[in-house]
């Protein structure tokens, strides 16, 4: 059974940093998992493909892969596809990640797939204008990425908080539907918190949570400042 998404959301990619394979893998999922029990937040965890079966059987928060390919079971060597996603009991996927992007054409057709499985689609796009064209393709979940600050530790909600609110003003014209999140740089409870002020429901992040020397007070402090943040609202 998938786990339900609420909102603030604090979503993690692992990547497939060294510190977040095999047992890391679990480890950090198992310190996101009592996080948001303590907060109340909902935190997301997208461990490194081979972790995903047994990181869904460790814990009961939402878990996501990484990718899926826009293919249907067949003659596909070394694809994922969205009914293997399903079978090993994850929620939903990442699509069109900085890292790995897709072509217009296939972004449509990973959405098409996740929403025949009953999985949540979580769509990045880099620019206000690809945010348009996402939004049109009806995600559950939008995050906006600059892919310049991924990485960076400087937060886009403070060094573009322009491209933000741009990607929450388009969303809302399009399909309010669509929950906004962002990512890129974000490192801080106070990049949480400014994020949300700017009309986000969230954020995506990376190796600031995987890398950091106490992930659990880093993630702690973020789920803090983002309930404060989303109170203010």
């Amino acid at each position: 059974m998938t786990k339900e998404l609420s909102y603030p959301l604090i979503a993690l990619n692992f990547k497939v940093y060294l510190e977040a394979i095999g047992e890391n893998a679990i480890k950090l999922s198992r310190i996101a998992e009592e996080v948001s029990k303590e907060y109340g937040v909902c935190v997301m965890v997208a461990p490194p493909p081979l972790d995903l079966a047994q990181v869904v059987k460790e814990v009961e928060i939402p878990v996501f892969s990484q990718h899926v390919d826009p293919y249907k079971p067949g003659s596909h060597t070394g694809s994922i596809i969205a009914e293997e996603v399903k079978a090993v009991g994850a929620s939903g996927s990442i699509v069109n990640h900085s890292e790995h992007r897709l072509r217009l054409a296939d972004i449509g057709m990973v959405l098409e797939r996740l929403r025949e499985t009953g999985l949540t689609a979580l769509l990045c796009t880099d620019t206000v204008e690809t945010t348009k064209a996402g939004a049109a393709l009806s995600p559950e979940i939008l995050a906006i990425e600059p892919p310049e600050l991924i990485g960076t530790g400087i937060p886009v909600s403070k060094a573009k908080p322009e491209v933000v609110t741009g990607a929450v003003e388009a969303v809302k014209r399009i399909n309010p539907r669509v929950h906004v999140l962002c990512g890129a740089g974000i490192s801080t409870g106070d990049d949480v918190a400014k994020a949300i002020e700017l009309g986000t429901e969230g954020v995506l992040l990376a190796s600031a949570y995987v890398k950091a020397k106490d992930p659990k007070k880093l993630l702690s402090g973020m789920a803090e400042a983002a309930l404060k943040a989303w109170e203010r609202r």
